[in-house]
């Protein structure tokens, strides 16, 4: 039996200062993907207390050009250069995002990082560009993005076929949209942002910022007859009964099992 994980780094919205912002990596028993890397360079603090090297990393899908979601990537790509430089890291680096995210993180490092580091760009980091619907591979990983279609910005999510026969949907950090109902519509795993609990929506007003409640995600995985569904991108000052709460909320209308993770924690994917 394949043996496939995820190990979530950070499961937190934006503005968040108790978690991280969300970002994961998948991982199969040959190949490694990091998806999204934060807003900074916790990031690299995340990966070594998950006991993840960064050498291990040749693989990175960003899904879209917010600070929370591609400023972390600029402290990736930097260290993998810093131990190519120094021999540390065997192989390339590639980073899988749509036009408007290779064109942020392309600009920021070329903005920041030395001229030495910024040889490496196209020469052991290599940025390829994917369009909606375009399917690639990351090792024994299966990969095809979608476009969210996003109203605020640019984004694409993805479906993945695991080892052993699992499919895993993104849907990314808003709200599903109905036009990619045949990438989602029974997936063994949905990972789908919850905002906040929708008892305490009047308090975060999710909907103003494109986004969503337990309570809905819950209600979507159920239309969309998925198994298990994961929750992130949430609101931090309920951690404590986070997980409780919003797995809880989500039951309400959801038959299958709720996953509500913590940051670092690891997630069987079976």
């Amino acid at each position: 039996m394949s043996h496939n994980t995820l190990t979530m780094l950070g499961t937190g919205n934006a503005i968040v200062t108790r978690c991280y912002n969300t970002c994961f990596v998948l991982s199969t028993e040959t190949s490694r993907c990091l998806v999204d890397a934060g807003g900074g360079n916790g990031v690299l603090s995340q990966l070594e207390k998950a006991g993840i090297d960064l050498s291990s990393l040749h693989d990175m899908f960003v899904t879209h050009a917010h600070t929370d979601h591609i400023l972390g990537a600029v402290w990736v790509v930097r260290m993998i250069i810093n131990r190519m430089k120094s021999g540390r890291y065997e192989g390339a680096f590639t980073v899988y995002g749509h036009d408007k995210v290779l064109t942020v993180l392309d600009w920021i490092c070329r903005m920041t990082l030395s001229a030495k580091d910024r040889a490496y760009l196209g020469n052991g980091v290599l940025f390829h560009e994917v369009k909606d619907k375009e399917r690639f591979e990351v090792g024994d990983m299966q990969f095809q993005c979608f476009d969210i279609l996003s109203t605020k910005e640019k984004q694409f999510g993805f479906q993945v076929a695991l080892p052993g026969g699992q499919r895993l949907v993104c849907l990314g950090d808003e709200p599903y949209n109905e036009a990619n109902r045949s990438y989602v519509e029974g997936a063994d795993w949905m990972l789908c942002e919850a905002f906040c609990l929708y008892r305490d929506r009047d308090i975060f007003k999710p909907y103003e910022k494109h986004h969503s409640t337990a309570l809905e995600a819950g209600s979507l995985a159920e239309q969309l007859r998925v198994k298990n569904l994961l929750l992130y991108h949430t609101e931090d000052r309920n951690l404590a009964t986070r997980k409780e709460l919003y797995r809880a909320e989500a039951l309400q209308h959801f038959t299958g099992r709720v996953f509500v993770p913590d940051d670092l924690e690891t997630v069987e994917l079976s």
